[in-house]
């Protein structure tokens, strides 16, 4: 066992703290030029790799959208085959429908048809609720530049609306379908068969007179019949709709309880009017 003189351990001793901060100086000098070594390192591996990360973003970026975007994808694709298939079906009618209308010219030449001209309209405002001798009619404004008769058929955007019963100088009024005066000649679209819609005062007009075996069923749609000369066949009118008393009623196409703008048809047809309508002589226009 080497013994150290006391002279040299005290030199040691003075020694120790010298050299214990020089270590930890360069201690801490190395790990700051450890860092700096590796973060050049880092920065250099990134300029290395840059261009690898920009050829394999672009296709991981693609994949990412493709699973995000699969399920739209799917739902396209079932779409896209609906609408095939309705336009296959669409063409497919469209092709019964041109050989019907090649059929019907045929028929029509055979049979020396006579069309029916277009009928003329106008387009007239309501000005408000009309009373009097009826229970459900409109007032409607005419400026005296506009051809108004009575008889002729009211429609808005929907369907039937009434007919024209009185016409003054300015107005005219219009008897509307629920009315308990008006009597409409219908057709039942299912059946074709006939039968009477006649007003209630209420909401919906009640269905009469139909066919024996041939019941309204619940949701046929109803258009005018030219029966009577009164009305022009297929008008649109409403659906069928029974009562919880099991009455067959009508809910009409047109929204009588929110009328603003109606269109008068002339359709050159008198028919037959209410009493008190025929009553009163149409006023001559001022000249």
């Amino acid at each position: 066992m080497i013994r150290l003189s006391i002279p040299l351990r005290q030199a040691l001793a003075r020694l120790t703290l010298p050299v214990l901060v020089a270590v930890a100086f360069g201690t801490m000098l190395l790990g700051k030029a450890d860092a700096l070594i590796a973060e050049r390192a880092r920065v250099v591996l990134a300029d290395m790799l840059t261009p690898f990360y920009a050829a394999f973003a672009e296709p991981a970026r693609t994949v990412r959208d493709l699973v995000s975007e699969f399920p739209e994808m799917v739902a396209l694709r079932e779409e896209n085959a609906r609408l095939r298939e309705e336009n296959e079906r669409l063409r497919r009618w469209q092709a019964a429908a041109l050989a019907l209308e090649a059929e019907n010219a045929l028929l029509r030449r055979q049979l020396q048809f006579i069309p029916e001209g277009a009928p003329s309209f106008r387009t007239a405002r309501v000005i408000a609720d009309a009373g009097g001798v009826y229970a459900r009619a409109v007032l409607i404004s005419v400026p005296p530049e506009l051809q108004v008769r009575r008889g002729q058929i009211a429609l808005d955007e929907r369907g039937f609306v009434g007919r024209v019963t009185e016409v003054g100088n300015r107005s005219a009024r219009i008897l509307l379908a629920t009315d308990m005066n008006m009597r409409i000649p219908v057709t039942l679209e299912g059946s074709r068969a006939r039968a009477m819609m006649a007003g209630t005062n209420g909401p919906r007009p009640r269905l009469q007179f139909w066919a024996e075996g041939t019941r309204p069923t619940e949701g046929e749609r109803l258009v005018t019949s030219a029966e009577g000369i009164g009305f022009p066949a297929g008008l649109p009118v409403g659906v069928v709709r029974y009562s919880e008393s099991g009455a067959a009623e009508v809910e009409l196409f047109a929204r009588l309880d929110r009328l603003d703008l109606v269109r008068l048809f002339d359709f050159g047809l008198g028919g037959i009017l209410p009493p008190e309508a025929i009553a009163r002589p149409e006023p001559r226009p001022r000249r």
